[in-house]
């Protein structure tokens, strides 16, 4: 996952502490009772605050739209079937596992149950589409030769870098740069610019990594009708526009599989 997210960033903390002057507490967001506190770290009233992102308080995210029981679609069975072609030694078998997934989703109600039942499973279909091109077919936690490669955006001043630390991509959906890492342990409670490695330590912690991205950056969108292509873009948008058309290509026949295995057509707007 390398869509830099700085510029989103920013926006966000410039929305959250100029234009909407609510009552503030910490970064670490102890908010008084009846307070909310916004995805960035602030606390308040509203929208803003208690809607989408809201990591506490009396959060109104909308209820989900069907009762669909994410853990009858992604059965044992199916995650074996993505371990199918790996290595019998990948170091995934023993970390990713359905119990560590279904227990990240119950703090993602939205996840996998907005829309018609179809479009649950499509959602579903499109977010493991992406942890198996990203992965290896949940093989690899850590991305190959990641330490090697700077994922340190300096110019990022909210999530500056340690220098010890590397910004590499872990987990299911790869989480990458010090921003990405620094946004996700604000929210999700791990000091994700001194302790990334945990991200490849804790299959909680890193399921619950992949569903913070998605429900960020790709669940919104996908469910709004844009199709498997706009959640390629927000993953890694340097795969778009001929950037890559081998990965896309690769993202998108996982995709199809997975659609046909659960029995729903693929939609519309498969390529970015």
């Amino acid at each position: 996952m390398k869509t830099k997210l700085s510029t989103l960033l920013f926006l966000g903390v410039f929305l959250s502490g100029i234009l909407l002057p609510a009552p503030v507490a910490s970064q670490k967001c102890n908010c008084a009772r009846g307070l909310c506190c916004s995805q960035y770290g602030y606390c308040g009233t509203g929208n803003a605050y208690c809607g989408k992102g809201c990591r506490g308080g009396p959060c109104s995210q909308p209820a989900p739209q069907n009762n669909a029981d994410v853990s009858r679609i992604v059965t044992q069975a199916f995650f074996n079937g993505i371990f199918s072609t790996a290595a019998g030694n990948c170091p995934g078998r023993r970390f990713y596992t359905q119990d560590a997934f279904l227990r990240v989703i119950r703090d993602y109600q939205q996840f996998g149950r907005t829309g018609s039942f179809d479009d649950s499973k499509r959602e579903i279909a499109a977010f493991f589409a992406h942890v198996t091109h990203e992965t290896g077919h949940l093989c690899y936690i850590e991305e190959i030769d990641g330490h090697s490669k700077n994922y340190c955006d300096k110019s990022n001043t909210q999530y500056p870098c340690n220098p010890r630390k590397s910004y590499h991509g872990r987990g299911p959906i790869q989480l990458s740069w010090n921003y990405n890492y620094g946004s996700a342990g604000e929210s999700l409670g791990f000091d994700g610019l001194n302790n990334p490695e945990i991200v490849a330590t804790d299959p909680v912690v890193s399921f619950k990594t992949a569903l913070w991205f998605w429900m960020e950056n790709v669940h919104w969108d996908f469910a709004s009708g844009k199709g498997f292509g706009a959640t390629i873009r927000a993953i890694n948008g340097g795969e778009c526009d001929g950037g890559n058309r081998a990965a896309m290509n690769s993202r998108v026949k996982y995709y199809t599989d997975y659609c046909r295995q659960f029995g729903v057509p693929t939609g519309n707007n498969l390529m970015c």
